[in-house]
């Protein structure tokens, strides 16, 4: 590595550990026990909005890891993958852990990280989620969208003309874009592209939009195992995701010109807007067990899952660090 990519790194390592606080927690970090471990696998799902994961490498380096690896891989492969062992934590969209859980997975949730990040798109003509009733869609996330339609009295099955393609070329947002679909759930940074295009309209924003907008949307999981065996680490390497989120919302600019230098995305200017548009730093306000239990009785309702909300909050979730980390990174 040259000595001006060396420096480079530094004052990158430098400024993102100032803004996000680490040097502040050193006192912190001296009363705890040491690492069990210093490697730490993160999962890279793909997309923008799992940013705190991407920006985090320099942060895990502060609070102690040496060997630190982003695994590829799509978010339906999460806890699949933990089962196999190919990776440590992860960022995902609450219905995927639940329903990994659900199957027998080897995974825990341990945390919310931001809310809202899916927007759906219509054409003009529509402007509720009712009016999709014998229209054609298609999703980035087809499991939130069922949930949206049972939401508001729709059969997802009956009522909704569901787009679906396995083929590589299958590009939903094009297919929006030349109207050969009347609507499309959309998550970063494809709601992005639209609004630079200015196609569709959006009918509802996790973000904002209740009760979606009332829960966490991406969870923070973990391999059961790493965090049973490793309970120092797990709560380390936590902290600096969690200081990653907070690190999005105060300087969105400096993360994603630090997520496209480092591969995660290709185009700064979606990748800014879409850290401008998510509250990273309402985590410390939500409640992650309330997201838990909403996901699941919806899903549950839905016949996407066979256990109940307690089962899946009591089999799959732990709270203690997350609780932890509350009380010591407040605001």
């Amino acid at each position: 590595m040259s000595q001006t990519q060396t420096r480079r790194r530094f004052l990158t390592m430098a400024a993102l550990a100032g803004a996000a606080g680490i040097f502040s927690s050193r006192d912190t970090r001296a009363a705890e026990r040491p690492l069990e471990t210093t490697s730490v696998r993160i999962a890279n799902t793909g997309g923008i909005c799992p940013a705190p994961q991407y920006v985090s490498e320099d942060l895990l380096r502060a609070e102690g890891f040496t060997d630190i690896r982003y695994v590829e891989m799509p978010p339906p492969a999460l806890g699949q993958a933990f089962g196999r062992g190919e990776a440590d934590f992860g960022m995902a969209f609450a219905a995927g852990p639940i329903q990994a859980i659900d199957a027998g997975a080897p995974i825990v949730v341990l945390a919310g990280v931001h809310i809202g990040c899916y927007e759906l798109f219509a054409k003009p003509d529509i402007r509720r989620i009712t009016e999709l009733k014998g229209k054609s869609v298609a999703a980035d996330d087809p499991r939130l969208l069922t949930l949206m339609a049972a939401e508001v009295g729709l059969d997802p099955a009956a009522d909704i003309h569901w787009v679906t393609s396995t083929e590589p070329s299958f590009n939903r947002l094009e297919l929006f874009a030349e109207g050969k679909i009347d609507a499309f759930l959309a998550f970063p940074p494809n709601p992005q592209k639209l609004r630079a295009r200015q196609i569709g309209q959006v009918i509802l924003s996790t973000a904002t939009d209740p009760p979606w907008s009332q829960y966490f949307c991406c969870m923070l999981t973990g391999n059961r195992e790493y965090v049973r065996n490793y309970p120092v680490a797990t709560k380390r390497a936590m902290r600096a995701i969690l200081k990653a989120a907070d690190l999005c919302a105060s300087d969105p600019a400096r993360v994603a010109r630090t997520i496209v230098d480092r591969g995660f995305t290709d185009s700064y200017d979606y990748a800014l807007q879409t850290l401008s548009d998510i509250p990273y730093d309402k985590w410390r306000e939500y409640d992650a067990e309330d997201t838990m239990r909403f996901y699941s009785l919806r899903l549950h309702d839905a016949g996407l899952i066979k256990s109940s909300p307690q089962k899946i909050i009591a089999d799959g979730t732990d709270w203690r660090f997350f609780n932890e980390l509350k009380r010591e990174l407040k605001a």
